[in-house]
């Protein structure tokens, strides 16, 4: 049985007043903006970053997003997203996110987004394109 990666990266954005509503709080649609930024800086850190996909002729379109809010950020505040990949042996990229408020470490939401694979012409590709079992193998190698 091949080992389970564990790829973590934390990653932090400050609340910008463009994002918050007119309670002042961080608007729930930017949570999903905050997941991108989390899922961003978790690519770039491992070597699977979005132009890196689209260089092997791939997309990996969202199929699914779950959060769970538990507290609010507000303007000015600090996010510590913690994004965490999930290995699967599916064609799919899953990411877990924790996001905390800095100031206090207070967890703010849970979250979660499943992404699959597609050719350039946005039709699914059902096995683990090459690419991406080769950098899981890398990966594991280097852990």
């Amino acid at each position: 049985m091949t080992a389970k990666l564990k790829l973590i990266n934390t990653y932090e954005v400050r609340i910008r007043f463009s994002e918050v509503d007119s309670m002042g709080i961080l608007w729930h649609g930017n949570y999903i903006k905050l997941m991108e930024d989390g899922r961003e800086a978790w690519g770039l850190e491992f070597g699977m970053h979005y132009l890196d996909v689209y260089h092997h002729q791939t997309f990996t379109p969202i199929v699914e997003t779950n959060i769970k809010h538990k507290t609010s950020l507000r303007y000015g505040d600090v996010a510590v997203i913690e994004t965490e990949y999930e290995d699967s042996e599916a064609a799919k990229l899953i990411y877990h996110y924790r996001i905390y408020r800095q100031s206090d470490m207070q967890l703010v939401a849970v979250a979660k987004s499943i992404q699959v694979f597609t050719n350039l012409q946005h039709q699914l590709i059902l096995s683990i394109p090459e690419y991406f079992a080769q950098w899981k193998n890398q990966m594991r190698h280097h852990l």
